[in-house]
């Protein structure tokens, strides 16, 4: 008989390529971790992983085990789904992983929401940026993320998570007052090809959807400033630093004196937000009412991506 406990520790190899990283999102050492796979080898019979000097990858017979992981998980989700339903479990507290202004827009609004018609479900939020909320549902440390779409973000179809979509937005362009571009009602991405660029760090999302966007344009931004605070991006454009593309929904609430700030005309970066969690914990009696809640407080935003 496998034991369940040591296929999530499989998965969580798979997902993180290292023992060492595994372990650490397990709050297991390196040695239990290896102890429990040796045995998982044991108890199918296969060598499942090749150890090498960069971490870890999963053999053929590993592979087959990693898809059964899934499916096995997910429905172990759905068990302890339909036991608290059975047993009434409308009071419990809910860790929601989210980015800032996912936080701002659709988190906080939501919690009001649930006050009202669930006052038994706690919510307690961990901010954490649009690619780091998913590896903390995945690893059991949040159990629900609200993301962002990036490049290499696991896709609709990902057999570990269950998705909702919430709501899509665009980015304008942050200029400062008095670009000459300013005086229009829409700006074309390709007159700015030849502007310094002001934008987020590479490995967040935003940077990823400036880029593609510019790219779609015909050039290649030339990143000058770099900053994850939209409101310093924001401050950089209004002193003349260079020009920038930032999602709508951070400028809410943002400081926007001595700037322009103005729509993109064609294809333009867009912000894909979405709610996830384990797949078949969907349906669990304090997950659904929080993804019911997130649904409502997103649906005054933009319209949620097909």
């Amino acid at each position: 008989m496998i034991d369940p406990r040591r296929l999530r520790i499989l998965r969580a190899v798979a997902d993180h390529r290292t023992v060492t990283a595994a372990a650490s999102a397990l709050y297991l050492t390196p040695s239990a971790v290896s102890q429990q796979l040796n045995a998982l080898e044991q108890e199918t019979g296969h060598v499942l992983l090749i150890r090498g000097g960069r971490g870890v990858r999963l053999t053929a017979a590993g592979e087959i085990l990693l898809a059964h992981t899934h499916t096995v998980l997910a429905q172990l989700e759905r068990a302890e789904a339909e036991l608290a339903a059975y047993a009434g479990g409308t009071r419990g507290e809910v860790t929601v992983a989210a980015f800032a202004t996912g936080i701002a827009e659709v988190v906080a609004p939501a919690i009001g929401i649930l006050a009202e018609d669930h006052p038994g479900i706690r919510i307690c939020v961990r901010d954490a940026e649009g690619d780091e909320s998913l590896p903390l549902v995945l690893d059991g440390e949040a159990d629900l993320a609200v993301a962002v779409e990036y490049r290499g973000a696991p896709g609709a179809d990902d057999p570990r998570l269950a998705r909702v979509p919430l709501h899509a937005e665009p980015f304008d362009a942050v200029l400062r007052a008095g670009h000459p571009l300013g005086v229009n009602d829409r700006i074309e991405l390709a007159a700015l090809a030849d502007s310094d660029w002001i934008g987020p760090y590479p490995g967040n999302p935003c940077h990823d959807m400036v880029l593609l966007a510019c790219e779609l344009a015909g050039f290649q931004p030339r990143l000058v400033h770099s900053s994850d605070d939209f409101r310093a991006v924001v401050a950089l454009a209004a002193a003349g630093a260079g020009v920038a593309l930032v999602p709508r929904s951070a400028l809410r609430g943002t400081e926007l004196k001595g700037t322009v700030v103005r729509p993109v005309s064609g294809p333009a970066a867009t912000r894909r937000v979405f709610a996830a969690v384990r797949r078949g914990a969907e349906r669990h009696p304090l997950i659904r009412p929080v993804l019911s809640a997130l649904s409502r407080s997103a649906s005054g935003l933009a319209p949620a991506p097909a």
